[in-house]
């Protein structure tokens, strides 16, 4: 597979597994885009969403510049001192959707990440709340409910915080 159609694969699987998610979602919960990056999942998430609260977090923001969050909903700086302040301004199980899509091309890295990240988005989503991510979390009180999607395996994954 060429590097490009690994990159369209990737983004398919993110649209349309977020397109599922704004199906799935109740209608309270925040909604939490963890790596604006140039913003194109951003800008999906709040077109399929309108109304509901998004708040994106991203270390050196660099969006396109339609692609911000309005003033108080762009969280800047490290993910691993935003998110913990996050938590204490809205509590824990505010979340209902959390799409992250963050790390680099160094897997051992993004393991790391991914191991250190995890306590945090649990303690984020509420029950039933849907964790959709570029890579594999250990999250205890969750299902992984990747295998129910159209994706293929090891692509995209999917989580549901138990009830």
């Amino acid at each position: 597979m060429t590097r490009l159609d690994s990159v369209i694969r990737r983004l398919t699987a993110q649209r349309d597994l977020l397109n599922w998610a704004t199906e799935e979602l109740g209608p309270d919960g925040l909604v939490l885009e963890l790596g604006l990056g140039n913003g194109r999942t951003y800008d999906h998430l709040r077109t399929k969403l309108p109304g509901r609260e998004i708040y994106a977090f991203e270390r050196s923001p660099a969006a396109h510049p339609d692609c911000y969050p309005p003033e108080g909903y762009l969280i800047v700086g490290d993910i691993f001192e935003t998110l913990p302040a996050f938590i204490e301004r809205f509590g824990r199980g505010s979340a209902a959707l959390i799409h992250t899509d963050i790390g680099t091309g160094d897997q051992e890295a993004n393991r790391k990440l991914a191991l250190r990240l995890s306590p945090l988005l649990e303690a984020l989503l509420r029950p039933g709340g849907l964790l959709i991510a570029d890579r594999a979390f250990e999250l205890p009180s969750c299902e992984d409910i990747s295998s129910q999607t159209d994706v293929p395996e090891g692509r995209y994954f999917v989580y549901r915080r138990n009830a």
